[in-house]
């Protein structure tokens, strides 16, 4: 893989040497390297030209109106289903926690008021709708905990298959553009002064119910700091998108754990049995 790098490099930017390669991440769609601790390629497992040049109008256009910093792409090869761009500054929040989680607030609250309020009809172009029935993953996430429940300690299987016994709330009466997948390993921080630095990983943005967003930080940051962000939100949310929200935590939480003890690093399943008694309080 190292070999086919370089050359892909070299055919794009002629003169720029590279020195060392390194595996940065790894997720079911695309696998990162980092080049020269200065650029990213990101490279999907399974060619797909359309999405790498979907992918790569999207992120120009979520560059215009992002109130964070996002991926300023170099180039993209959409036969080899490349992507690289300039790294951003920080390193994921996921696994590295900022000593005052409150602080995030108020930049990802102003974040989300400017990327739910983007044109629907005009991002629809580039981010097709996510409208996978709130039924259907909530069946979903049973499936998954039965896979994984001899790993959730006994005191907290209560909370998990209170919620699992539960029904799923009514769908979205608003859509909106979201990134979609907005958990903290997707969330670049300075970790000297705990700012947020980026937000990566967009190939799951779509017009989708604005509580995916929420969702994520939900689990990763707790409902104390959703409750933050909140505030700082311009967007309507009431009652029933924040039982929506807690919904898609836990959902959320449950992929997560059964991605962490299977196919994915195992601190995607650690995090969520740290996060499991907040997001089923």
């Amino acid at each position: 893989m190292t070999g086919d790098i370089r050359a892909l490099l070299a055919r794009h930017l002629p003169g720029y040497r590279v020195e060392t390669v390194t595996l940065s991440g790894e997720g079911l769609d695309n696998a990162a390297y980092e080049v020269n601790g200065d650029i990213m390629v990101r490279l999907r497992k399974a060619a797909d030209p359309q999405t790498v040049q979907r992918e790569t109008a999207l992120l120009a256009a979520v560059r215009e109106l992002s109130t964070l910093p996002v991926p300023e792409v170099l180039f993209a090869d959409a036969e080899s289903g490349v992507l690289v761009y300039r790294k951003l500054p920080g390193v994921p929040l996921h696994g590295n926690p900022v000593p005052d989680p409150s602080r995030l607030a108020e930049p990802l609250g102003r974040f989300l008021s400017v990327l739910h309020a983007a044109p629907v009809d005009e991002m629809r172009e580039l981010a097709p709708p996510d409208l996978y029935p709130s039924a259907t993953l909530l069946r979903d996430a049973e499936l998954d905990y039965r896979d994984v429940e001899s790993y959730v300690p006994a005191a907290q299987r209560p909370l998990v298959e209170r919620f699992l016994a539960g029904s799923a709330p009514a769908d979205p009466p608003v859509l909106t553009f979201c990134h979609n997948d907005l958990g903290s390993e997707h969330l670049l921080v300075d970790p000297a002064t705990g700012e947020i630095t980026g937000v990566l990983d967009w190939s799951d943005a779509a017009v989708t119910d604005p509580a995916h967003d929420f969702a994520r930080i939900y689990r990763d940051l707790g409902p104390d700091v959703f409750d933050l962000v909140l505030s700082h939100y311009d967007g309507p949310l009431g009652e029933e998108d924040r039982t929506r929200v807690a919904f898609h935590a836990r959902c959320a939480l449950i992929e997560d754990l059964a991605y962490g003890l299977s196919t994915g690093p195992r601190q995607y399943a650690d995090a969520a049995l740290a996060a499991l008694p907040r997001t089923f309080a």
